[in-house]
């Protein structure tokens, strides 16, 4: 009997933290198909079918700049994770494989570096982003997400340590040089890794606002979090329209989450386990 109710209980607790996760996310799905000052007659979580508009999401794909903001984020996005792959699968091979002078101590400065709070260090990063030239440039955010966060190295590090050595005798023996030997062996090895970089560098890329917002002020530089910030300044009294808004501006990272989603919990389930 205590087991019954033990097990009740943890349904009720995840029922509970599902709602909560769900449930603002339902709200502004529904939210977005209502008409303006529906929401004042009817539930948040209801609409009649003369309730229905799709009015919301023409207004919001006529926004003078949310294909500017979306031509951005994909730049942003595609060269930096394009960069974190290769330098980062590179360096966590070299890490991992070879054994040179100060190895622990440069791995040790790497992960600091992503221990520092990015605040405390933003007034210096401010002053060479501008010394750069790269103020007001999308290569401003580009190259911050490139050097701030290192945890590729982590991710392809914990991957590249559960694939055996002998792979890398093997393709020598062959006739391969190192390259070869992790372009063409290691590297298609480290696709789980690679779309779990992917997705959580994407979304996190896509979801910054901070940095966006800060190093590209300008409005031919905006990305979807900056669009829709201004766009929500915009519509205060039009809940309907900013709900449309978020869908679209979430939209891309969810359709990229559920197509990477195998790759991703390959990826969860092969670096939990070393052989």
């Amino acid at each position: 009997m205590t087991r019954k109710w033990i097990l009740a209980g943890k349904y009720v607790v995840s029922l509970l933290l599902i709602l909560m996760i769900t449930l603002p996310l339902l709200v502004t799905v529904v939210s977005s198909f209502k008409i303006p000052g529906s929401l004042d007659t009817t539930s948040p979580l209801w609409v009649s079918y003369d309730q229905i508009t799709f009015d919301n999401y023409r207004k919001v794909f006529k926004e003078r700049y949310l294909l500017r903001a979306a031509i951005n984020t994909l730049k942003i996005v595609a060269v930096s994770i394009t960069i974190n792959v290769l330098f980062g699968s590179l360096t966590a091979y070299c890490l991992e494989r070879f054994q040179f002078r100060f190895k622990n101590l440069i791995y040790m400065l790497f992960y600091l570096a992503m221990m520092v709070p990015t605040n405390i260090v933003e007034i210096a990063r401010f002053r060479v982003i501008r010394g750069l030239g790269l103020y007001n440039t999308i290569g401003a955010p580009i190259i911050i997400y490139i050097a701030a966060n290192l945890m590729q190295l982590y991710i392809y590090r914990q991957f590249i340590g559960g694939i055996p050595v002998s792979l890398d005798e093997s393709a020598m023996l062959d006739g391969c040089g190192y390259f070869r030997t992790f372009w063409q062996i290691i590297f298609p090895l480290l696709t789980p890794a690679t779309a779990t970089l992917i997705i959580i560098k994407t979304v996190s890329i896509v979801n910054d606002m901070y940095i966006p917002y800060l190093y590209m002020p300008k409005n031919q530089n905006k990305t979807l979090t900056t669009f829709l910030m201004h766009y929500a300044g915009a519509q205060q009294n039009s809940w309907p329209l900013l709900a449309a808004g978020i869908i679209v501006v979430a939209l891309p990272t969810v359709l990229l989450y559920l197509f990477f989603q195998k790759y991703i919990i390959e990826g969860i389930a092969a670096g939990a386990v070393k052989e």
